[in-house]
Parts: C-alpha cells; sequence; structure tokens
C-alpha cells in the first residue's frame, strides 16, 4: 500500500514540475509536497503503520524519494529564477557596446622597464636585494664609517641601531659582490627610503636603480660611454650631456652626469634652473675601500658604479614638475600615461 503511494507521487510530481513557468508555482508545489503538511510528510506518517520487517527498507525508500524530489525542485528553481531575471533586464541591442576599460603599467614601471631593457641590451643583469638593510652594507661597508660626516647627506629611517630601511640602492652592490667573483655587470633597482620633509621635488620613499661593472682594466672612459649610449636610448640620440666633478664616499673619482635641459633645449628655463642642464645621476669609479669590504682585490681590479632616481629620469622625460603625483592614485593623471 505505502509502496504504491510512493509510486504515485513519484509520478505525479515529476507530471507537475515538468510544467512550472513562474515562482508563484513553484510556491505552490513546494507546499503541497514539501510542507509540513504536504504529500511527502504525510508518506513518513503512514510509515508507523507499516509491517516492522518492511519499516527499515521502506524508510530508506521514502529518504532517496524525498532526496530525488528536492533535487528536481532545486533545479527547477534555479531555472525559473534566471528567467526571472533576465525578463527585468532592458537590453537594447541597437545601441553601441561600451568600451572596456583596460589597465596599464604605472608610469614609474614603465619608466623601470624602458631602463632594465636597455641596459640588459648592454649587457647587464639585474639584481636585488632587501629595503631592510643592515647599518654594514648601506653605510659602513660603502666606506661610510660611523662617524663621516657623509651621513649626513641622507636622512635615514633607523629601525634599530643595527638595521635601517636603505637609503639607496648601493648595499645591493655589497651584496651582490660577496656572492660573485669579478667580473659582475648588473643593474640593480628598488625602492628606498630617506626621512625627508615631502614637497614637489622630495617624498619620503621612491625607486632608484643601482649600477656596477667590475672587471680587470675597467675604466672611466667605459662608465662615460655606457651612460652616454643609455641617456641617448632614453632621452634621444639628439641629446647633449657633460660630466661635473662630485663626491660620493663610495666612488673615487666621483661625478654627476648632466643632459641638456629638453623643455627649453638649453636656453636655461624654470625647470633647468635658467642653467640649461638637467643633472640626471650620479657616477664614479668604484673606491678601493669598498674592494676591501667584499673581499675583492683592489690592486687587480677596478670597476665603476652609478645610481639614479626613477622618478626624477620619469619627471625629466615626460615634463612632470611634482614627484607626489606618482604616489596619489589620481586616475586623470595615470591614464595619460
Amino acid at each position: 500500500m505505502l509502496q504504491e503511494k510512493i509510486e504515485q507521487i513519484k509520478k505525479d510530481f515529476s507530471i507537475e514540475i515538468s510544467n512550472i513557468n513562474n515562482d508563484k508555482q513553484l510556491e505552490e508545489l513546494r507546499v503541497k509536497y514539501f510542507s509540513k503538511n504536504g504529500l511527502v510528510a504525510s508518506l513518513f506518517i503512514l510509515l508507523k503503520d507499516a509491517n516492522k520487517d518492511e519499516k527499515p527498507q521502506l524508510g530508506k525508500v521514502l529518504n532517496t524519494l524525498r532526496s530525488e524530489l528536492q533535487n528536481q525542485f532545486n533545479i527547477v528553481r534555479e531555472q525559473v529564477s534566471k528567467s526571472e531575471s533576465s525578463k527585468n533586464i532592458n537590453v537594447d541591442l541597437s545601441l553601441p557596446g561600451l568600451e572596456r576599460n583596460v589597465g596599464s603599467k604605472h608610469i614609474l614601471t614603465q619608466t623601470l622597464d624602458e631602463i632594465k631593457s636597455i641596459f640588459k641590451g648592454m649587457g647587464f643583469s639585474v639584481f636585488e636585494g632587501p629595503e631592510l638593510e643592515s647599518d654594514y652594507n648601506n653605510f659602513e661597508a660603502l666606506n661610510f664609517p660611523p662617524d663621516h660626516p657623509a651621513r649626513d647627506m641622507q636622512d635615514t629611517f633607523f629601525i634599530s641601531d643595527e638595521f635601517v630601511l636603505r637609503t639607496h640602492t648601493s648595499p645591493v652592490q655589497i651584496r651582490l659582490m660577496k656572492e660573485q667573483k669579478p667580473p659582475v655587470r648588473a643593474i640593480m633597482p628598488g625602492r628606498v627610503y630617506r626621512n625627508e620633509a615631502v614637497s614637489s621635488r622630495s617624498y619620503c620613499m621612491f625607486h632608484q636603480v643601482e649600477g656596477l661593472y667590475v672587471d680587470t682594466d675597467v675604466t672611466f672612459a667605459e662608465l662615460k660611454g655606457t651612460l652616454a649610449s643609455f641617456a641617448k636610448q632614453f632621452y634621444g640620440n639628439n641629446l647633449k650631456f657633460r660630466f661635473r666633478p662630485s663626491f660620493f664616499p663610495f666612488t673615487e673619482p666621483s661625478a654627476e652626469m648632466d643632459i641638456t635641459c629638453f623643455i627649453c633645449n638649453g636656453a636655461g628655463c624654470k625647470i633647468c634652473k635658467h642653467t640649461g642642464w638637467l643633472e640626471i645621476l650620479g657616477c664614479g669609479m668604484v673606491d678601493p675601500n669598498v674592494f676591501d669590504n667584499v673581499n675583492y682585490d683592489n690592486e687587480k681590479y677596478t670597476g665603476y658604479a652609478f645610481g639614479m632616481g626613477i622618478e626624477r629620469i620619469a619627471m625629466l622625460k615626460y615634463g612632470i614638475k611634482d614627484i607626489r603625483v606618482f604616489f596619489e592614485n589620481d586616475y586623470r593623471f595615470l591614464k595619460q600615461f
């Protein structure tokens, strides 16, 4: 008797659910079969009167029936839900499609990629190091003794007595030379930090690219040729440049490289402070004391190093007057690049 009712309810449910078209009909079907007083619940009530020996098998059949009907119901409910949602969407297929906004690399990333591409073409590899650096690698190994006045050139974020947020990417040179014997030819890009007042020309965090080449018989002339080649590839072949004597504790002799101001073509303007020149990087021959600190034979090897700020390079190339715009995430600015 109970088995016949099970088969009949199963058959009726299949017929009724196949005709469901909307939420109202779906709810009526749910109440009829799955509510507390529904047909499926009534079968479990009848189970009490079944033969004791048949109860386990009939109970299993009833549980299977309830699961099957519920699965069918859930499938149809999802179909009805999608159908109802699509009816509420009005689409005018005659209208032109909306242009999809495609993201792009940040202007600093683009600038760094171009710099890396140029130096890779000249045989330089890329090497990176940590932003949290030891005081020894950041200063002392680079010929900054603890009481050296040159330390005042860089206002430092000290994490402890022994560790700092690196003030330049030069300590990566130390790490590289400790790991690798000459010849060494690499650039070292990365983020650096200085405890400086934020203004249109300075920021407490910025990016640098350091370069290093060490081998036998490396000369200052090679340094000038390498940097001149870079500048012309990056800024254009009509570029004029010059090297001015300067001072850096880890290079001797040291120099700064200037290029003609491409805003005024050397005539003089506010950007170049009416000099007609723009400074783009510092460079020099690696100081023998630095070689001693990494166990390089300074009688056998010579080398040059250089460093440039990526923000400054980008500002000069694209005529950007305020360094802060690189970090403000203003879409109006970023979409120009």
